[in-house]
């Protein structure tokens, strides 16, 4: 990968190490400047895919449709991002990734634009999906972070992009309950539209330019992520746990609203309150960062998962109680944000020249299980309540947790017969 000049057009530093050990960009822009407008960048995009979670009601209303069939808005956006990541997110490995972020915040703006004056739930059920194929641009901004990193700084500088990401995930939720309860449901998606036109301009000022070195066509390119998977045993067992997580967190969040409303009788302003509460878990981001950096991946992804569990038997039990669900929420968006920081900084690492497709598999993985399970949860609330979307999203991290068991025990095996072959030699 070549980074070249937004101004002079000359080539710079060939990728990570020369270029990153220096605290400007060749175009005189300051490291902190680009990752910031990354970080804001990835927030903004994201949080399309999670406006509509706290507006399920109104959307029922306005549409006269069922709580379980409105589900389907954001199982619909989050396999429209899914779908993204597979067939967008591999171009960020092909083609000159400035301009690609750039055009793709456009067609985001398009489709939030169409899905606010959608006159019918089909169309906007359609919309939807393309409104979540669109923000994969967040996903092809986080590897740029990593390629901008300073040797033994990677999870560090992915953790701040990660953490703005995150804040657009918990926020989202506050932001659009706050603006439907001032101007109706329609509106978020005009102001998110208006938010992705200014962004394009700024990623195209601020960011500089990654142009792929001797890139593959792009039949190569997508077969060649089939190979990775075959080839990566690790990025697959983190695409499965994170997925597992993930899943989780979009059975909550997809489902909560309608807990808030018929337990608290909240409105749209007590909604927004409560995900507010949750926001706090995105501290985990530069925690998690930390951590990879130090060589606590794998603690720390043990810790994430069991979080997870405990938060969501918490929300099973306690659901009466609003401070023990709302400590729920914040105990699972901590386990999911660390364990996804710490995911990343692990599979990054893996092939730096395949940084795309590597989080191609990754991501399409993580939001095909939060498409899954929010369609599933949507069903369970209908039929079982709350506590059987609680009971059911507990155990999705379980069963990630008996991964991380077995994983850690064969790597104990592992240590051990190389500790035996080094004493016997």
């Amino acid at each position: 990968m070549d980074w070249v000049s937004t101004n002079s057009g000359t080539a710079s530093q060939p990728t990570s190490p020369p270029l990153s050990r220096v605290e400007r960009a060749d175009n005189g822009r300051s490291l902190r400047l680009i990752t910031t407008v990354m970080a804001v960048t990835c927030g903004f995009a994201v949080a399309n895919v999670y406006y509509a979670q706290p507006l399920l009601g109104l959307i029922a209303h306005d549409f006269s449709v069922s709580r379980g069939a409105v589900a389907l808005v954001v199982t619909l956006t989050q396999l429209g991002y899914a779908v993204g990541m597979v067939v967008l997110l591999p171009l960020g490995d092909m083609v000159e990734n400035r301009r690609l972020a750039a055009c793709t915040l456009v067609a985001t703006a398009a489709a939030l634009t169409a899905a606010a004056l959608a006159p019918s739930f089909t169309l906007f059920l359609v919309l939807s999906v393309l409104v979540g194929l669109a923000s994969v641009v967040t996903q092809l901004v986080v590897p740029i972070a990593a390629h901008l990193a300073p040797p033994g700084r990677g999870g560090r500088m992915v953790g701040r992009v990660m953490l703005g990401l995150l804040l657009g995930i918990m926020l989202a939720r506050t932001l659009s309950s706050l603006v439907a309860d001032a101007w109706g449901w329609r509106s978020i998606f005009l102001v998110s539209a208006a938010i992705m036109l200014v962004l394009s301009l700024l990623v195209w000022r601020v960011l500089p330019r990654r142009v792929p070195h001797d890139a593959p066509s792009y039949p190569r390119l997508m077969a060649s992520i089939g190979r990775l998977i075959v080839a990566e045993p690790a990025l697959r067992r983190r695409a499965i746990c994170q997925g597992l997580l993930f899943g989780a967190f979009s059975a909550f969040w997809t489902t909560v609203a309608f807990e808030l409303t018929d337990q608290f009788g909240m409105g749209q302003v007590g909604i927004a309150m409560f995900a507010l509460v949750g926001a706090a878990g995105a501290i985990a981001a530069p925690i998690a960062g930390w951590l990879g950096d130090h060589g606590r991946g794998r603690i720390g992804s043990g810790a994430a998962l069991t979080l997870a569990v405990l938060g969501l038997l918490i929300a099973a039990f306690f659901s009466s109680n609003l401070i023990a669900l709302a400590a729920a929420a914040v105990m699972l968006d901590f386990a999911v944000q660390s364990h996804q920081v710490l995911s990343q900084h692990e599979i990054y690492a893996l092939r730096p020249d395949a940084r795309s497709r590597l989080n191609t598999v990754f991501m399409a993985t993580v939001f095909t299980c939060g498409a899954a399970c929010s369609a599933i949860a949507g069903t369970l609330h209908d039929r079982l309540g709350w506590p059987g979307v609680c009971l059911f999203a507990g155990a999705l991290p379980l069963v990630g947790l008996g991964v991380w068991v077995a994983h850690a025990a064969s790597v104990r095996r592992t240590a051990r017969g190389d500790a035996s072959v080094r004493s016997d030699g």
